[in-house]
């Protein structure tokens, strides 16, 4: 099924919080812990400024963008379907009492410990909610210096070129040297949030290696040690981090 086909508006985003979210896995608190050594190690010695960050196909988890919160100037919550982009919304002025046990493991490193402003104050600060088709990335290249991408690129059809594609426009969102984070559901048959089952392309470490290795000088691809549970239907959880190439290959996005 290709996105374009996929009900979107059928998205049940509060079941999806609940089952996903509403206690800290240990697969997620294995991604925080990557993702915010990642992110701390770049800033930490970064004299630079504004920074301006973006989480494509947010959907309903809010870590990513935590991840990314003491570090940036602004933040774009960017997402297609309507009942994600409204659950985002409603979390702008003040997130839900469940997020904090994921800013409590972030602030297990010492560089987001030390972050000295109210995470929510800074949240409604710094957040926007954008709603748009990760296709339609390619309007905006270069234009963010940090970036996230969780559970999106298989995880919306299951159309291998489609999942390439999704890599692509992600990456090319995002100013050379950049770091970013993306994480994968690895050989997923598919899921359901509520009743309504959504695709996904199978995919495993080869495959994400291969759709970053052209857009990215320096990353990691590992499969997470947690073992899969927490949704049927997938083998495990992949994840990458690392830095935006400074160059793009010379053919057209697509």
């Amino acid at each position: 099924m290709k996105n374009a086909e996929v009900a979107w508006s059928a998205f049940d985003s509060i079941a999806y919080v609940d089952h996903n979210y509403g206690d800290l896995q240990a697969e997620d608190a294995e991604i925080l812990t990557n993702v915010r050594d990642h992110f701390a190690g770049h800033f930490r010695n970064q004299g630079v400024g504004p920074v301006y960050g973006i989480d494509v196909g947010a959907g309903a988890n809010l870590y990513p963008a935590l991840s990314m919160l003491p570090w940036c100037d602004g933040i774009t919550l960017f997402e297609r379907s309507p009942s994600n982009v409204a659950y985002l919304e409603s979390q702008v002025d003040s997130y839900a009492r469940n997020w904090d046990q994921f800013w409590d493991a972030l602030r297990e490193n010492k560089d987001y410990d030390a972050f000295d402003a109210d995470p929510r104050e800074r949240f409604r600060e710094v957040v926007k909610v954008q709603q748009g088709d990760i296709f339609d990335l390619e309007r905006f290249a270069g234009q963010w210096s940090v970036g996230t991408m969780f559970f999106v690129a298989e995880s919306m059809t299951s159309s291998y070129q489609e999942f390439t594609l999704g890599v692509e426009c992600f990456m090319r969102a995002l100013a050379p040297e950049a770091p970013f984070a993306a994480a994968f559901m690895e050989h997923s048959k598919g899921y359901h949030t509520g009743e309504q089952f959504f695709p996904a392309c199978d995919v495993g470490e080869s495959e994400v290696r291969e759709s970053l290795a052209p857009f990215a000088d320096e990353f990691k691809v590992q499969r997470l040690k947690s073992e899969a549970g927490l949704r049927d239907g997938y083998s495990g959880i992949i994840l990458s981090y690392g830095w935006r190439g400074n160059s793009d290959p010379q053919v057209p996005i697509g």
